[in-house]
């Protein structure tokens, strides 16, 4: 089975992608570039997680950037802000099922531990899933936070992600911890994510 994983560089996914490694799934990592709203040095902390992924397990982690910054404009300008985080990860599922479909994948999987950040809710992960056609896997689900640091140490990543750098400028104030299906469906129609997401998959790049 092969997977597509979604790396963000902070320490929750990189456990992620390691557990569906070890797990026995072959492992692209994909990283949403959410520039111009970060800074470099998030993209080179993820080069060395990928990096250190390898060395700990002797298996190949393919990576690569999709441009998520167009994505992130669009919502910004388009959807009420405190919707901006819970419509950015449907923008990222769907680049991620999008680019699956490209390197031949079965399934998304992403870092998320339940209620630990405002998009992690229940409320929120039903709405970020509405309408994939391809698993997204969640092998964090039920771990905490501090459960989830003791892996990440264990397999040499805790220090890469917590490497100074600038997060997403863009995120609001305010997040929605319970988003609403049909407010959702709403911005659907005044947003086309799929396509979005389709450019952003087309024109990811294999960084190493």
């Amino acid at each position: 089975m092969k997977a597509v994983s979604l790396l963000s560089g902070g320490i929750d996914s990189p456990v992620a992608s390691y557990l569906i490694s070890r797990a026995g799934a072959d492992v692209v990592l994909l990283h949403m570039d959410n520039g111009p709203y970060c800074d470099d040095r998030a993209k080179e902390n993820v080069i060395a997680i990928a990096e250190q992924l390898e060395k700990y397990t002797g298996k190949r982690f393919p990576l690569y950037f999709a441009p998520h910054g167009p994505s992130q404009t669009a919502i910004h300008d388009t959807c009420d802000r405190n919707y901006q985080c819970v419509m950015c990860k449907r923008a990222m599922h769907r680049t991620a099922g999008e680019f699956a479909k490209i390197v031949g994948a079965d399934m998304i999987v992403v870092g998320d531990s339940l209620g630990q950040v405002a998009s992690q809710t229940l409320k929120n992960i039903r709405a970020e899933n509405t309408g994939m056609s391809i698993p997204i896997v969640r092998p964090l689900i039920g771990l905490d936070k501090t459960e989830i640091m003791e892996v990440a140490r264990e397999i040499g990543t805790f220090d890469i992600s917590i490497s100074p750098s600038v997060g997403c400028t863009i995120v609001p104030h305010k997040v929605t911890t319970a988003a609403d299906p049909i407010r959702i469906e709403s911005y659907r129609e005044r947003i086309d994510i799929d396509s979005l997401a389709k450019e952003s998959a087309e024109k990811a790049v294999l960084v190493r």
